[in-house]
């Protein structure tokens, strides 16, 4: 089936809802409206108002419910409608999601996946344009996801709902309904904690995740460098050793996302090549990424977020190093 991201994450849904009656959603207009970017449209019709609940305006009250249900047995899959309004159930996901199982020594688990859309690129204000996987990632005790395709996202939320861990499941709001691509009508998983390998190459490695794949994706391809493109596709747990194995082999990396660069994904990743591949590289790594500051305003945002001549420029520079 040809199936953007929304129609990928929303047959996941169903997939999910019919293989497990304890799968349960929840969310400000989900139900009738089908959620602010219609991801679970007609699901109510399918399941009723008992699996695919309307929720008040309250963050802070769909997390603690979920987090209830979750200790009960089930799954539920929460809808934060932006990702700056997660902030609001902050509390809910640090001190109970994430330290259920560790806090009871696995007496107790918390089955539950937080979906929410995060990134920039559409126009939109603030907390509408988050991009707090580093924040989550920080956290013990949860795992944080964030696709890149149809493909993924929907191998990646039926992996998500089989699993007996919170995930905090991160949805780029550009790549929503930006392309389409042929998935598998049935039931699939796509490995949580196991990077992608978009492209190979030999020259140099480019590391992203999100909406920045695309991106990167068309650089390359306009400039004609043999460079390896690594989508993370699961911020936490990294997986280190494809991006390890990819350096080793061009020695160059690049990181390109969204998020601010300080404190980001991009530093962990480097730190973690300047320990462990340091004598491998043959230029310094360069990251890619937003300024630390607040997301700006619309007439802004393409100052703000990476773009392909910042991206391009960064490749220039670390293949004349």
């Amino acid at each position: 089936m040809m199936a953007n991201m929304v129609n990928a994450i929303n047959n996941a849904l169903e997939l999910s809802m019919k293989e497990n009656e304890g799968v349960v959603l929840l969310g400000e207009d989900i139900g009738k409206d089908g959620g602010v970017f219609r991801v679970t449209e007609g699901l109510i019709d399918k399941f009723g108002e008992g699996r695919v609940i309307d929720t008040p305006l309250a963050e802070s009250g769909i997390i603690g419910a979920s987090i209830g249900m979750a200790l009960s047995g089930m799954h539920p899959i929460p809808e934060v409608q932006f990702a700056g309004f997660m902030y609001l159930a902050f509390s809910q996901i640090i001190n109970h999601a994430a330290r259920y199982r560790t806090r009871s020594r696995s007496a107790f688990k918390v089955p539950m996946t937080i979906r929410t859309p995060v990134s920039g690129g559409v126009r939109t204000l603030e907390h509408h344009s988050e991009s707090p996987e580093a924040l989550y990632s920080h956290m013990g005790g949860l795992i944080v996801v964030e696709p890149s395709s149809p493909y993924d996202a929907k191998g990646l939320m039926i992996k998500a709902s089989r699993m007996e861990d919170p995930v905090v499941f991160l949805e780029p709001t550009k790549l929503y309904r930006l392309f389409k691509q042929e998935i598998p009508e049935d039931a699939y998983e796509v490995p949580i904690g196991k990077a992608n390998i978009v492209r190979e190459g030999n020259e140099l490695s480019i590391i992203t995740y999100g909406t920045m794949v695309n991106v990167v994706k068309n650089v390359v391809e306009k400039k004609k460098v043999d460079a390896e493109i690594i989508d993370i596709r699961t911020i936490n747990p990294l997986d280190e050793t494809t991006i390890m194995n990819s350096v080793n082999k061009t020695g160059r990396a690049v990181i390109v996302h969204e998020a601010p660069l300080s404190f980001g994904v991009g530093a962990e990743i480097s730190a973690r090549l300047a320990e462990q591949d340091i004598f491998e590289l043959k230029a310094p790594i360069i990251r890619v990424a937003a300024y630390n500051m607040p997301y700006p305003f619309p007439q802004y945002e393409k100052f703000y977020v990476p773009n392909e001549n910042k991206i391009s420029n960064a490749i220039d520079k670390i293949m004349s190093a």
